[in-house]
């Protein structure tokens, strides 16, 4: 094939990206300008091409004009290193028990291996990403958390249930075109504890800080494709739920999602325009969620948005 035909089978196979970019052109102008919170976690987290993946679908909203803010956690990362540490790991209420050994372990896999790493990555696009975890300018303020085993509350150490979040240095970055990468890690509200530091579940961070910068959307990627209808008896997803439809779904909820969940409601109920959670096991998940008009995923929405025929 040569001359015309070649030059005609060319546009024939450009022609499909150039539907697919005209597309996302609503999408791109309805979220141009919007903060966009991330919670960066599950297998996306350790697959070496979804991690990939992930840090390509970051830098594509930064240079469409949004502005991704991600926040993320560390569980089998932490796990791996305090076994070489030799310190057990203990789950109580679906949450790690933080001994102070434990926290420093926690501080250091956050703060030192996993962010580092996800700056890296994004940063190979350019000198976008900034790594700071709760404690740095007083971002996330904790104080201990007890969480209730029936009926009683039980002290799990170094866990913290957050109490102020200061979007000022997160703020700061984004107006300065960067990424800021947030680490789930609290400083204590208490200034008797001496600086002491809480691991926060990094669901429940991301959505403070998500109604806290009064973001668009908050996404949380996970191992699921989204909330399913009846689960284990279908794998159904609910592609669209009102926060109140989602809030009677909690207690039926499974105790992996249930942060997961509870985090979206509060973002919505707290100013956020949407709240999705999508499967991180998909390359590109967060581009097709918010780019496309199918999407993916469970997305959940403010009540009043029945009214306003919203979609």
């Amino acid at each position: 094939m040569s001359g015309p035909q070649k030059t005609t089978a060319r546009k024939h196979t450009a022609l499909p990206k150039a539907q697919i970019l005209i597309e996302a052109l609503p999408w791109l102008t309805r979220h141009r300008g919007k903060t966009v919170v991330i919670k960066f976690g599950g297998n996306a987290m350790v697959d070496e091409d979804l991690k990939a993946a992930f840090a390509q679908d970051v830098v594509f909203l930064h240079h469409a004009g949004l502005k991704p803010v991600v926040v993320h956690g560390g569980g089998p990362q932490i796990s791996r290193q305090l076994d070489a540490a030799g310190i057990v790991s203990e789950f109580k209420a679906g949450l790690r028990v933080t001994s102070p050994e434990a926290m420093d372990v926690v501080r250091m896999v956050l703060a030192g291996q996993v962010q580092r790493e996800l700056v890296g990555l994004l940063n190979q696009h350019g000198p976008l990403a900034v790594g700071i975890t709760g404690e740095d300018a007083h971002t996330i303020t904790a104080t201990q958390h007890f969480p209730q085993i029936d009926g009683v509350a039980v002290d799990i150490g170094r866990v913290g249930e957050i109490t102020a979040i200061d979007t000022g240095a997160v703020e700061a970055l984004l107006a300065d075109g960067r990424i800021p990468v947030v680490s789930s890690i609290a400083r204590s509200q208490d200034a008797s504890e001496g600086g002491r530091v809480y691991n926060v579940n990094a669901d429940t961070a991301a959505a403070a800080l998500a109604a806290a910068l009064d973001a668009e959307t908050l996404m949380v990627l996970t191992d699921v494709e989204g909330l399913y209808e009846d689960w284990p008896h279908s794998d159904d997803v609910i592609s669209r739920l009102t926060a109140t439809e989602l809030e009677k779904l909690l207690p039926e909820l499974a105790s992996g999602m249930v942060p997961k969940m509870q985090g979206c409601l509060h973002a919505v109920r707290n100013g956020v325009n949407t709240a999705r959670v999508i499967d991180g096991r998909v390359q590109h998940s967060i581009l097709l969620e918010i780019f496309t008009d199918e999407g993916i995923g469970t997305m959940v929405v403010p009540d009043e948005q029945l009214t306003q025929g919203e979609s």
